[in-house]
């Protein structure tokens, strides 16, 4: 494996600590710092994680930060020798956000939590941790909901992410909408294009690809009448999948602004009160459909196979893992391995 590149950066999550996670299960959250010391610990073949991307909201790190929380911070990520990349803002109503097709009140909810994890992103950038990165968003909806008045609640939630831009453009940020099958408007590949389009803010709100979430795209959960695999596909027709991809990437690639390396296997999972999303499974998942340096190539790389350079790093991204996986020292080592592969594959100096 080729080490040559130096980007994209490589940036572990934050966040698998908390999604999914219950206290009173064989599964409780689990702390910011453990996080961040499995981070640092990671090595493969004597390389090791760059940086890692923050999940705001308690009790990781607060949304509320003050600049002197948000200096400790930075002083705490610094001494492990990382940097922090992309932020995670807590938009759903039960970490104080609200639906972004919801009433005034709610929309208000959702761009305070915008507003305020804008904020957190440039402090960070102003004390000199965060080099690069963006900030986390979705509908904070359900498909359910949404599917009462499509059309128009799409026009509500672009409505929603304009006001957003409007913001993250004030503090000198972008935003990504990350695609998942759990989010309404954003549970199709066809949808999620559209929103973009309807918000049409693009290099300040773009799209947020993981490959965990994104397989399922090209299999219509959640909406069949996008489905571009075939009724009848069978794993091991790699043609046939590439052949989706290609068709789903080509529409999505233009607005991308942050990636996922993830494992799927081609089922759904959910866990806590995380609804079902895209199982995430270990690099090595003998049950994993993806090769994941041929499949995240789609994505980083313009058809003609030339880097699109439209990430300065990418992160892994492993919801829902059992803690007893995540406490395991082989699983980080193996997950950055598969970094590695990627950035072997598709990276640049």
């Amino acid at each position: 494996m080729s080490q040559d590149h130096s980007y994209p950066k490589l940036h572990n999550a934050a966040w698998p600590g908390l999604v999914g996670k219950e206290e009173g299960t064989e599964n409780p959250p689990i702390p910011f710092e453990q996080m961040l010391s499995w981070t640092a610990h990671a090595e493969f073949r004597g390389q090791r994680f760059d940086g890692i991307d923050l999940f705001l909201s308690a009790p990781h790190t607060d949304i509320d930060s003050t600049k002197d929380d948000l200096k400790q911070l930075a002083d705490q990520v610094g001494e492990k020798g990382l940097v922090v990349g992309s932020l995670v803002a807590p938009v759903w109503p039960p970490t104080g956000g609200g639906s972004a097709m919801g009433d005034e009140s709610e929309r208000k909810a959702f761009l305070t939590q915008v507003e305020k994890a804008c904020r957190i992103a440039r402090d960070l950038k102003e004390l000199g941790i965060r080099p690069y990165g963006i900030v986390r968003i979705d509908s904070a909806a359900g498909v359910g909901d949404w599917a009462e008045d499509p059309e128009q609640h799409q026009k509500v939630i672009a409505d929603t992410f304009r006001k957003a831009a409007d913001i993250a453009d004030a503090h000198g940020e972008k935003l990504a909408a990350e695609g998942e099958i759990c989010w309404g408007g954003m549970h199709s590949w066809r949808r999620m294009v559209q929103l973009l389009e309807l918000t049409d803010r693009m290099g300040t709100v773009g799209f947020q690809a993981d490959m965990a979430h994104t397989l399922l795209y090209t299999m219509g959960y959640n909406a069949p009448e996008d489905r571009i695999l075939a009724d009848d596909f069978q794993w091991g027709d790699r043609a046939a999948l590439d052949a989706a991809y290609v068709e789903m990437t080509a529409a999505l690639r233009p607005w991308l602004l942050d990636f996922h390396v993830a494992q799927n296997d081609a089922t759904v999972k959910g866990s806590g009160s995380h609804d079902k999303t895209g199982r995430h499974c270990r690099p090595k998942d003998p049950n994993g459909k993806l090769d994941i340096p041929h499949y995240a190539g789609f994505w980083l790389n313009e058809p003609d196979g030339t880097a699109t350079k439209a990430v300065q790093h990418i992160c892994w991204d492993g919801c829902m893992f059992d803690n007893a996986v995540m406490e395991d020292p082989q699983t980080w080592n193996d997950i950055l391995e598969a970094m590695l592969s990627v950035r072997a594959a598709h990276g640049w100096s």
